[in-house]
């Protein structure tokens, strides 16, 4: 079990923190997902284009070494809810026609660490905490707490063009 869930979370965390170093590091850049963040609604699109890529790395790599387990997924789970929301649940659910899948099965990936616990090989075992924010304390904090982060930061900075906007553009 140790060394499935270890895998699991160097795998996804790894893979998540990718995600946001591209954000700064690669493509456009932060001028370029500001751009793609503002034309979206996600506004100003400067910030939220630095809040998505610092959630991804930091979330991501917190849960590759065990760290913070819970908060870590919960950045996750907000980071997808809201990548979801605004990008993805037009499409359907299949990812091939560029629907909310992905974001789903990263989501539930992260709450289901958080619940199991990061295990004996962690940095979180090591602290002694492990055992503090599992089950469904966990869930909670990584499910729930994610999910209000999410969902708080598309009430507050949400603002999708109108069909005429998009349209235009």
């Amino acid at each position: 079990m140790n060394l499935a869930l270890l895998m699991l979370r160097v795998g996804i965390g790894l893979a998540f923190a990718a995600h946001g170093y591209g954000k700064i590091f690669q493509g456009g850049r932060i001028a370029g997902t500001a751009g793609w963040f503002d034309s979206m609604g996600m506004k100003p699109g400067k910030l939220q284009a630095w809040m998505a890529a610092l959630t991804e790395i930091g979330a991501g790599l917190l849960l590759a070494v065990g760290l913070l387990t819970p908060l870590a997924s919960a950045g996750m789970v907000g980071v997808m809810v809201v990548a979801a929301w605004t990008v993805h649940r037009h499409n359907g659910f299949m990812i091939v026609r560029e629907g909310w899948e992905y974001t789903f099965v990263l989501a539930l990936v992260a709450a289901s660490v958080a619940m199991l616990g990061p295990m004996e090989w962690s940095a979180d075992a090591a602290l002694g905490i492990d055992d503090d924010w599992d089950g469904y304390v966990g869930l909670a904090i990584a499910a729930g707490g994610g999910m209000l982060a999410g969902i708080t930061q598309l009430l507050v900075f949400y603002r999708p063009p109108k069909p005429a906007e998009t349209a235009d553009q």
